[in-house]
């Protein structure tokens, strides 16, 4: 991981660019633990690996999307976009996504 930071951090100083890396933890301890700390809504709560196991299985580009625009399996249970902080970039979405998949496998 440490090697792959450091390769995007060489190729975005060599173009001038520079970003802030997204910490998935804060964004779940920030973002998503209203829900999936709680388990309100019928949020899978964080390391429940029963409730977790169907959604791990997918591929992260799914979740992730799911994340970002919303999702909705059955009436009542439903994801809203980035949880309802649409304050929070993609990549805020997608570290928080990763994040909370680490910790539920």
């Amino acid at each position: 991981m440490k090697k792959l930071v450091l390769a995007a951090t060489i190729a975005l100083a060599a173009t001038g660019t520079t970003v802030a890396l997204a910490d998935g933890k804060s964004t779940y301890q920030q973002a998503c633990f209203a829900c999936h700390g709680t388990g309100a809504a019928g949020a899978p709560k964080l390391g429940d690996k029963a409730a977790w196991a169907s959604r791990v299985k997918q591929d992260m580009a799914t979740l992730e999307t799911h994340a970002i625009k919303g999702f909705s399996s059955k009436p009542g249970l439903m994801m809203p976009p980035k949880g309802g902080r649409m304050d929070l970039s993609d990549a805020d979405i997608k570290a928080a996504v990763a994040y909370i998949v680490n910790q539920s496998k």
